[in-house]
Protein backbone atom coordinates (compact mmCIF):
# COMPACT_ATOMS: atom_id res chain seq x y z
CA UNK A 1 0.00 0.00 0.00
CA UNK A 2 1.43 3.37 -0.57
CA UNK A 3 -0.26 6.85 0.29
CA UNK A 4 -1.85 9.25 -1.55
CA UNK A 5 -2.29 12.97 -0.78
CA UNK A 6 -5.55 12.49 0.15
CA UNK A 7 -4.21 9.81 3.16
CA UNK A 8 -0.75 10.65 3.71
CA UNK A 9 -0.88 10.92 7.62
CA UNK A 10 0.17 15.07 8.18
CA UNK A 11 0.67 15.63 11.95
CA UNK A 12 0.51 19.15 13.56
CA UNK A 13 3.68 19.60 16.21
CA UNK A 14 3.10 20.67 19.55
CA UNK A 15 5.37 23.38 19.50
CA UNK A 16 3.03 26.75 20.51
CA UNK A 17 1.42 25.17 23.11
CA UNK A 18 2.51 25.61 26.62
CA UNK A 19 4.06 23.02 29.07
CA UNK A 20 1.22 20.56 29.53
CA UNK A 21 2.78 17.14 31.28
CA UNK A 22 0.87 18.13 34.39
CA UNK A 23 -2.12 19.13 33.36
CA UNK A 24 -5.51 17.80 33.76
CA UNK A 25 -7.10 15.26 31.36
CA UNK A 26 -9.61 17.92 30.40
CA UNK A 27 -6.40 20.69 29.88
CA UNK A 28 -4.87 17.81 27.55
CA UNK A 29 -8.76 17.21 25.91
CA UNK A 30 -8.95 21.14 25.15
CA UNK A 31 -5.28 21.65 23.78
CA UNK A 32 -5.75 18.26 21.29
CA UNK A 33 -9.49 19.53 19.85
CA UNK A 34 -7.71 23.10 19.40
CA UNK A 35 -5.66 20.76 17.49
CA UNK A 36 -8.29 18.81 15.37
CA UNK A 37 -10.39 22.38 14.85
CA UNK A 38 -7.47 23.25 12.51
CA UNK A 39 -8.11 20.38 10.37
CA UNK A 40 -5.80 18.04 11.60
CA UNK A 41 -6.47 14.28 12.00
CA UNK A 42 -3.37 13.93 13.35
CA UNK A 43 -0.94 14.60 16.45
CA UNK A 44 2.83 15.15 17.14
CA UNK A 45 3.29 14.43 20.65
CA UNK A 46 6.54 16.64 20.97
CA UNK A 47 7.89 16.27 24.23
CA UNK A 48 8.38 20.12 25.23
CA UNK A 49 4.57 19.94 25.59
CA UNK A 50 3.62 16.87 26.84
CA UNK A 51 6.06 14.21 27.69
CA UNK A 52 5.05 10.94 27.82
CA UNK A 53 7.94 9.21 28.85
CA UNK A 54 7.30 11.48 32.44
CA UNK A 55 3.55 10.08 32.64
CA UNK A 56 2.63 7.36 35.00
CA UNK A 57 0.60 4.07 33.89
CA UNK A 58 -3.00 5.89 34.86
CA UNK A 59 -1.55 9.00 32.76
CA UNK A 60 -0.70 7.66 30.31
CA UNK A 61 -4.53 6.17 29.89
CA UNK A 62 -5.59 9.21 30.63
CA UNK A 63 -3.34 10.43 27.53
CA UNK A 64 -4.90 8.54 25.26
CA UNK A 65 -8.22 8.75 25.88
CA UNK A 66 -8.36 12.72 25.40
CA UNK A 67 -6.27 11.82 22.03
CA UNK A 68 -8.91 9.72 21.49
CA UNK A 69 -12.18 12.00 22.20
CA UNK A 70 -10.39 14.87 20.12
CA UNK A 71 -10.29 12.40 17.16
CA UNK A 72 -6.72 12.39 16.60
CA UNK A 73 -3.99 9.95 16.17
CA UNK A 74 -0.22 10.19 17.37
CA UNK A 75 2.13 8.96 14.37
CA UNK A 76 4.97 9.78 16.70
CA UNK A 77 6.37 11.16 19.61
CA UNK A 78 9.24 13.52 19.12
CA UNK A 79 11.43 13.95 22.10
CA UNK A 80 13.35 17.07 22.08
CA UNK A 81 16.68 18.63 23.45
CA UNK A 82 17.52 15.50 25.45
CA UNK A 83 20.87 14.07 24.26
CA UNK A 84 22.31 10.87 25.32
CA UNK A 85 25.60 12.31 24.58
CA UNK A 86 25.27 15.66 26.75
CA UNK A 87 28.28 15.85 29.70
CA UNK A 88 26.33 16.62 32.34
CA UNK A 89 22.53 14.66 31.49
CA UNK A 90 23.66 12.31 28.81
CA UNK A 91 22.79 9.14 31.56
CA UNK A 92 19.25 10.76 32.37
CA UNK A 93 18.53 11.73 28.87
CA UNK A 94 18.60 7.81 28.23
CA UNK A 95 16.83 6.74 30.98
CA UNK A 96 14.41 9.38 29.92
CA UNK A 97 14.71 8.01 25.82
CA UNK A 98 14.41 4.49 27.29
CA UNK A 99 11.31 5.71 29.17
CA UNK A 100 9.96 7.43 26.09
CA UNK A 101 9.83 3.82 24.15
CA UNK A 102 8.17 2.53 26.76
CA UNK A 103 5.35 5.35 26.91
CA UNK A 104 5.04 5.33 22.83
CA UNK A 105 4.63 1.75 23.04
CA UNK A 106 1.75 1.31 25.77
CA UNK A 107 0.16 4.31 23.49
CA UNK A 108 -0.01 2.75 20.56
CA UNK A 109 2.49 4.99 18.52
CA UNK A 110 4.40 3.58 16.19
CA UNK A 111 7.83 5.56 16.25
CA UNK A 112 9.77 8.11 18.50
CA UNK A 113 11.95 10.44 16.85
CA UNK A 114 15.11 11.40 18.92
CA UNK A 115 18.04 14.19 18.36
CA UNK A 116 21.46 15.11 19.69
CA UNK A 117 20.46 18.96 20.33
CA UNK A 118 20.62 20.74 23.76
CA UNK A 119 19.06 22.60 25.83
CA UNK A 120 19.34 26.21 24.89
CA UNK A 121 21.25 28.66 26.36
CA UNK A 122 20.10 31.94 28.12
CA UNK A 123 21.27 33.59 25.47
CA UNK A 124 19.78 31.86 22.96
CA UNK A 125 16.20 32.25 25.23
CA UNK A 126 16.77 36.11 25.03
CA UNK A 127 16.81 36.23 21.14
CA UNK A 128 13.51 36.79 19.15
CA UNK A 129 14.45 33.58 17.20
CA UNK A 130 17.26 31.09 18.82
CA UNK A 131 18.94 30.41 16.12
CA UNK A 132 20.86 33.28 15.64
CA UNK A 133 22.80 32.50 18.60
CA UNK A 134 25.32 29.56 17.98
CA UNK A 135 24.28 27.32 20.79
CA UNK A 136 25.87 24.03 21.63
CA UNK A 137 28.21 22.40 19.31
CA UNK A 138 29.14 18.79 18.83
CA UNK A 139 32.89 18.32 18.22
CA UNK A 140 33.16 16.87 15.20
CA UNK A 141 36.81 15.34 16.07
CA UNK A 142 36.18 13.86 19.30
CA UNK A 143 35.46 10.24 18.17
CA UNK A 144 34.65 9.11 21.76
CA UNK A 145 31.58 11.34 21.87
CA UNK A 146 30.86 9.59 18.45
CA UNK A 147 31.50 6.39 19.47
CA UNK A 148 28.87 7.16 22.69
CA UNK A 149 25.91 8.56 19.98
CA UNK A 150 26.40 5.44 18.27
CA UNK A 151 26.20 3.29 20.94
CA UNK A 152 23.59 4.78 22.33
CA UNK A 153 21.57 4.96 19.73
CA UNK A 154 21.89 1.20 19.09
CA UNK A 155 20.91 0.41 22.62
CA UNK A 156 17.50 3.08 22.12
CA UNK A 157 17.34 0.68 18.13
CA UNK A 158 17.45 -2.40 20.32
CA UNK A 159 14.82 -1.46 22.64
CA UNK A 160 12.51 0.04 19.99
CA UNK A 161 12.34 -3.24 18.24
CA UNK A 162 11.50 -5.62 21.05
CA UNK A 163 8.62 -3.02 21.48
CA UNK A 164 8.20 -3.73 17.39
CA UNK A 165 8.76 0.43 17.37
CA UNK A 166 10.50 2.42 14.99
CA UNK A 167 13.39 5.30 15.78
CA UNK A 168 13.72 8.48 13.78
CA UNK A 169 16.89 10.60 14.09
CA UNK A 170 16.35 14.43 13.66
CA UNK A 171 18.75 16.48 12.26
CA UNK A 172 19.90 19.76 13.99
CA UNK A 173 22.73 22.44 13.19
CA UNK A 174 26.26 21.76 15.37
CA UNK A 175 25.62 18.21 15.98
CA UNK A 176 26.41 14.81 14.76
CA UNK A 177 23.63 15.77 12.94
CA UNK A 178 24.47 18.02 11.86
CA UNK A 179 25.09 18.09 8.32
CA UNK A 180 24.29 15.37 5.12
CA UNK A 181 27.34 13.50 5.51
CA UNK A 182 27.78 13.11 9.63
CA UNK A 183 23.76 12.44 9.41
CA UNK A 184 24.38 9.26 7.03
CA UNK A 185 27.36 8.56 8.26
CA UNK A 186 25.75 8.21 11.65
CA UNK A 187 22.62 6.20 11.18
CA UNK A 188 24.87 4.01 8.61
CA UNK A 189 27.01 3.29 12.06
CA UNK A 190 24.15 2.49 13.89
CA UNK A 191 23.23 -0.48 11.60
CA UNK A 192 19.68 -0.94 12.22
CA UNK A 193 16.64 -1.11 9.98
CA UNK A 194 14.45 0.59 12.44
CA UNK A 195 16.72 3.42 13.04
CA UNK A 196 16.21 6.15 10.35
CA UNK A 197 16.60 9.68 9.91
CA UNK A 198 13.74 12.62 10.93
CA UNK A 199 15.58 14.96 8.12
CA UNK A 200 14.30 17.97 9.45
CA UNK A 201 15.86 20.12 6.68
CA UNK A 202 14.52 23.68 8.40
CA UNK A 203 16.83 23.27 10.83
CA UNK A 204 19.63 23.84 8.85
CA UNK A 205 17.68 26.49 6.12
CA UNK A 206 17.46 28.98 8.89
CA UNK A 207 21.05 29.52 9.74
CA UNK A 208 22.85 32.96 9.40
CA UNK A 209 25.81 31.38 7.74
CA UNK A 210 26.55 29.16 4.59
CA UNK A 211 24.45 25.90 4.41
CA UNK A 212 24.46 23.35 2.24
CA UNK A 213 22.21 23.20 -0.44
CA UNK A 214 19.00 22.30 0.00
CA UNK A 215 18.74 19.55 -2.85
CA UNK A 216 21.86 18.10 -1.78
CA UNK A 217 20.21 17.76 1.85
CA UNK A 218 17.45 16.46 0.15
CA UNK A 219 19.12 13.45 -2.04
CA UNK A 220 21.51 12.51 0.45
CA UNK A 221 18.94 12.05 3.55
CA UNK A 222 15.62 11.61 2.10
CA UNK A 223 16.38 7.82 1.28
CA UNK A 224 17.22 7.54 4.86
CA UNK A 225 14.04 8.92 6.40
CA UNK A 226 11.34 7.37 8.23
CA UNK A 227 10.19 10.49 9.46
CA UNK A 228 9.75 14.11 8.49
CA UNK A 229 9.92 17.17 10.13
CA UNK A 230 8.68 19.85 7.69
CA UNK A 231 8.86 23.42 8.00
CA UNK A 232 10.61 26.49 5.24
CA UNK A 233 12.46 29.75 5.40
CA UNK A 234 11.99 32.78 3.47
CA UNK A 235 16.12 33.30 3.06
CA UNK A 236 18.95 35.70 2.04
CA UNK A 237 22.41 35.62 1.06
CA UNK A 238 25.00 38.09 0.23
CA UNK A 239 28.27 35.87 -0.02
CA UNK A 240 30.13 39.29 -0.81
CA UNK A 241 29.14 40.85 2.46
CA UNK A 242 29.29 37.97 4.73
CA UNK A 243 25.94 38.61 5.10
CA UNK A 244 23.02 35.68 5.96
CA UNK A 245 19.32 36.10 7.36
CA UNK A 246 16.30 33.75 7.43
CA UNK A 247 13.01 34.06 8.74
CA UNK A 248 10.01 31.62 9.07
CA UNK A 249 7.50 31.04 6.19
CA UNK A 250 5.17 29.10 4.47
CA UNK A 251 6.37 25.75 2.94
CA UNK A 252 5.45 27.13 -0.61
CA UNK A 253 6.79 30.56 -0.06
CA UNK A 254 10.42 29.61 1.73
CA UNK A 255 14.01 29.10 -0.41
CA UNK A 256 13.64 25.07 -0.13
CA UNK A 257 10.61 23.74 -2.82
CA UNK A 258 8.92 21.13 -1.01
CA UNK A 259 7.10 19.94 -4.18
CA UNK A 260 10.56 18.92 -4.46
CA UNK A 261 11.43 17.80 -2.15
CA UNK A 262 8.43 15.58 -2.48
CA UNK A 263 9.26 13.83 -5.48
CA UNK A 264 13.26 13.22 -4.07
CA UNK A 265 11.66 11.44 -0.82
CA UNK A 266 9.46 9.19 -2.79
CA UNK A 267 12.25 8.32 -5.18
CA UNK A 268 13.98 7.37 -2.08
CA UNK A 269 10.76 4.79 -0.92
CA UNK A 270 9.60 7.62 2.25
CA UNK A 271 6.44 6.39 3.52
CA UNK A 272 6.52 8.06 6.87
CA UNK A 273 4.16 10.48 8.79
CA UNK A 274 4.98 14.27 7.91
CA UNK A 275 4.81 16.35 10.62
CA UNK A 276 4.31 20.02 10.63
CA UNK A 277 6.30 22.79 12.53
CA UNK A 278 6.51 26.43 12.55
CA UNK A 279 8.18 29.59 14.95
CA UNK A 280 6.29 32.63 15.39
CA UNK A 281 2.92 34.42 15.55
CA UNK A 282 -0.29 31.39 14.69
CA UNK A 283 2.18 28.39 14.35
CA UNK A 284 -0.81 26.45 14.42
CA UNK A 285 -2.09 28.12 11.67
CA UNK A 286 0.69 28.04 9.51
CA UNK A 287 0.84 24.58 9.89
CA UNK A 288 -2.54 23.80 8.83
CA UNK A 289 -1.91 25.75 5.81
CA UNK A 290 1.55 23.67 5.00
CA UNK A 291 -0.66 20.56 5.50
CA UNK A 292 -3.49 22.04 2.56
CA UNK A 293 -0.36 22.81 0.36
CA UNK A 294 1.35 19.63 0.96
CA UNK A 295 -1.88 18.05 -0.29
CA UNK A 296 -2.78 19.77 -2.74
CA UNK A 297 0.35 20.98 -4.70
CA UNK A 298 3.37 18.02 -3.43
CA UNK A 299 2.11 14.68 -1.93
CA UNK A 300 0.63 12.18 -4.58
CA UNK A 301 -2.37 12.39 -6.13
CA UNK A 302 -3.44 8.50 -6.97
CA UNK A 303 -1.99 5.31 -5.83
CA UNK A 304 0.37 3.40 -7.96
CA UNK A 305 3.21 5.86 -8.27
CA UNK A 306 6.76 4.96 -8.75
CA UNK A 307 8.59 4.48 -5.46
CA UNK A 308 12.14 4.26 -5.07
CA UNK A 309 13.63 1.74 -2.59
CA UNK A 310 14.48 3.21 1.40
CA UNK A 311 17.51 2.48 3.08
CA UNK A 312 15.56 1.80 6.26
CA UNK A 313 12.20 0.57 7.35
CA UNK A 314 9.30 2.67 6.57
CA UNK A 315 6.41 2.64 8.71
CA UNK A 316 3.38 0.37 8.69
CA UNK A 317 0.17 2.19 6.89
CA UNK A 318 -1.84 4.00 9.20
CA UNK A 319 -5.35 3.27 9.02
CA UNK A 320 -7.89 5.96 8.43
CA UNK A 321 -9.97 7.37 11.99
Amino acid sequence: MTYTAEDWPIAAAMLQFPPLTEASGQEWLEAFTEIKDAGFDFVDLTDAAIRPGDLSAERLVELAQAIHEAGLRAPAVSAIRRSVIDAEHGDDNLAYSHRTLEAAAALGIPLVSFGLHQALSEEQKQQLWFWTVVGHQDDRDDAEAWNRAVARFRELGRHAAELGLLVSLEMYEDTFLGTSASSVRLVSEIGMDNVGLNPDLGNLLRLHRPIEPWRELCEATLPWANYWHVKNYARDEDEARDFYTAVPTPLETGVMSYREAVKIALAGGFQGAICCEHYGGDGLSVSATNRDYLRRHALPKRPGYALGTSHVTQPEPMEAL
